[in-house]
């Protein structure tokens, strides 16, 4: 677990190995009860989603987990302090990403971060390392309303990371994302995790989180009305697995290592195989996600590659690299910097 090196608050909530403790959690609005949450536990190390659509108890939660509201009865501890009570200690603490990206429209992705560290007494180091984690370095001095809607939330959980927190609170993380920016955040949570971090994440739906989450909870009528745990609910390696694509009065099922690589192409995902090239309704991210455990690589932000069919990685600058496949023609993938140093650590050369 990662300690920020403040004095352990000493409370009843306090326990190494749980950082976020909702116990026995009501409110009552106007004397109706919106939320009833008997327990919810995140611990180090843990990716927890509570999920459910408008109505369902969400906008009533949010508010109790950031201290702007209290709850009627039972406790809320985040990172060994109550929201509402110790302030100071939790903004310290715990980052937070909103549904809206809060940035402000007359600064820089540079000058946005800079308020923030300002505020906090960060080293402009820090202010470099964020933009170059969340893909933005070379778009530092570029003004909001020029960026993409997928950078400006790249930039809003940069501004949540800042001053490395040890738990994050996001709301509807991949909001407004293009596939790109959802591989990229999906990693940085995923990496936050495996630091020692603890991530709880609030969406209306699952999209994008079954594969990033260890728990998820349903939310329905203020109540939790169901626990999922998407890794060991099933042993899906032991299911006959293949990606289906929809031709003219057929559905081709195609088996995972027939496919050299996934490229988008006018906007369309288009799989690759040993044999033809076949068009599917799948978006690039979608199959990233159903072919992560047949060992595929997110080479680009437009290619996704098999790499039980990659034969070599070719440097061509220090920033521009090729993976070369094993088919006839020895296709030639492109893959970008920061993924090539991703790959780096995977295969460990």
């Amino acid at each position: 677990m990662r300690m920020s090196g403040r004095p352990f608050p000493s409370k009843i909530c306090y326990n190494l190995l749980i950082m976020i403790t909702l116990q026995k959690l009501q409110k009552v609005v106007d004397q109706r009860t919106v939320l009833d949450i008997e327990e919810l536990h995140v611990s180090p190390g843990e990716i927890t989603a509570v999920v459910g659509p408008s109505g369902s108890g969400q906008t009533d939660l949010l508010p109790l987990l950031t201290g702007q509201a209290r709850p009627t009865s039972g406790s809320v501890c985040i990172a060994n302090c109550n929201p509402a009570s110790e302030r100071l200690a939790f903004s310290q603490q715990v980052g937070i990403l909103f549904a809206e990206d809060a940035l402000y429209a007359t600064r820089s992705a540079r000058g946005n971060l800079a308020f923030h560290a300002r505020l906090r007494g960060l080293p402009g180091s820090r202010i470099d390392e964020v933009l170059a984690l969340v893909g933005l370095a070379d778009h530092g001095g570029v003004k909001l309303d020029q960026l993409s809607s997928g950078l400006r939330r790249r930039l809003s959980f940069g501004v949540a990371i800042l001053h490395q927190p040890d738990v994050l609170l996001l709301v509807e993380p991949f909001a407004r994302c293009d596939d790109a920016s959802i591989s990229l955040l999906t990693r940085l949570i995923s990496q936050h995790a495996a630091d020692g971090g603890t991530v709880l994440i609030l969406a209306d739906t699952d999209s994008y989180l079954a594969h990033l989450c260890h728990t998820i909870y349903e939310l329905d009528q203020g109540r939790i009305v169901a626990k999922r745990e998407p890794d060991t609910d099933a042993d899906e390696s032991a299911l006959p697995f293949k990606i289906p694509v929809k031709l003219e009065g057929r559905v081709a099922l195609i088996n995972p290592t027939d496919i050299l690589y996934v490229e988008v192409e006018d906007g369309r995902s288009i799989l690759q195989t040993t044999r033809e090239r076949l068009p599917t309704q799948f978006t690039l991210t979608q199959l990233e996600e159903r072919l992560a455990r047949s060992g595929f690589f997110r080479a680009h932000r437009a290619y996704l590659v098999n790499l039980q069919h990659v034969t070599e990685v070719i440097p061509y600058t220090r920033s521009s690299f090729s993976l070369r496949l094993d088919d006839a023609e020895g296709s030639k993938i492109p893959m970008s910097k920061e993924a090539a140093r991703e790959l780096r650590d995977l295969l460990d050369y």
